[in-house]
């Protein structure tokens, strides 16, 4: 009886700690739910067409998807009931086209749209896109809602660009603009909020902007050959960045701002995610149609996921 109950209690607190990583395949227009402990896929939807990214509401019951299109530029969000795993809406966004960046805060979720160069905010109570910002920036790709809320950041990749919107104290909204290097793309806060660091596509370089000033701070050579994402990790130590054109995982120490690792993924990696507990990281290798996850620890790749056709956007989710 006693060892009954021993079993009971563990799957109990096993089944309240399980997580669900979502995955956004960019070639069949789905996002699958996978087990990112053993990698089986437990369910598989549509979204629109050519889907980036996927950004969870706070409490993960909401999914938002990006649905950025492929031949034909897309112009929608799919909107995805993550307990029941299916999509409830697909916002028609006019012409918003080519819905990019997502980045949820305070109840919204903020979108890029690259064709038309705007920031956009949808609200899900309301069902309806209730507030856009033109930066007037060719190529607005990624926006990043800052950890206090007060601010947003884009990344305006034929701009060469980093813009800053914020409220004044009118409470109308004001851009900054940080001219940084060859096609930013791939950005992120500091875990201490004090600087933005975002990493150029055309160059292989990185720019340190410190938020307060404004102000680039630092440029360090990152030597990639196409960077595409950056992503700092839990404890602010280290910087990611996905390089695209060689196949590498690019690892960064932020306080020398020197490489520590480059590790060999394979074909076009693209999103990188963080596990919460900042061990593992996850990258999805979208020309090899899986995903690398790596020890953050040992710094090398300790298993892989296979996935959908060209795996991109990861979100994850504690059950």
């Amino acid at each position: 009886m006693r060892i009954a109950v021993i079993i009971l209690a563990s799957l109990l607190s096993l089944s309240a700690t399980a997580a669900e990583l979502l995955v956004l395949n960019k070639g069949d227009a789905t996002l699958s739910f996978v087990d990112p402990a053993s990698g089986v896929t437990a369910k598989t939807i549509a979204t629109g067409d050519g889907p980036h990214e996927v950004e969870l509401s706070d409490d993960g019951r909401l999914a938002f998807v990006s649905n950025y299109g492929a031949n034909v530029a897309g112009n929608t969000l799919s909107v995805i009931d993550v307990p029941g795993r299916v999509e409830i809406r697909r916002v028609d966004l006019g012409e918003l086209r080519r819905p990019h960046g997502l980045s949820f805060s305070a109840g919204h979720v903020y979108f890029t749209s690259e064709a038309s160069r705007r920031i956009a905010r949808f609200d899900p109570a309301a069902k309806r896109v209730d507030w856009q910002f033109d930066t007037a920036q060719e190529g607005t790709h990624m926006v990043l809602a800052a950890r206090d809320g007060t601010k947003l950041f884009a990344s305006n990749m034929g701009s060469d660009s980093i813009g800053i919107v914020a409220r004044d104290a009118k409470d109308e909204w004001q851009q900054t603009l940080v001219s940084v290097g060859a096609g930013p793309e791939g950005l992120d806060e500091s875990p201490d909020g004090r600087q933005l660091w975002t990493a150029h596509s055309r160059d292989g370089h990185v720019s340190v902007i410190d938020v307060a000033s404004a102000k680039v701070v630092h440029t360090f050579d990152a030597g990639t050959k196409r960077s595409n994402r950056l992503k700092f990790t839990r404890d602010g130590a280290l910087v990611l960045i996905s390089d695209l054109g060689a196949g590498e995982l690019v690892v960064i120490d932020v306080a020398s701002r020197t490489q520590r690792a480059r590790l060999p993924l394979g074909l076009a990696p693209t999103g990188i995610l963080i596990a919460p507990d900042g061990k593992e990281a996850y990258v999805a290798v979208s020309g090899a149609n899986r995903i690398a996850v790596v020890d953050l620890g040992a710094l090398k790749v300790s298993r892989t996921i296979e996935t959908g056709k060209s795996p991109d956007g990861m979100a994850w989710r504690e059950r």
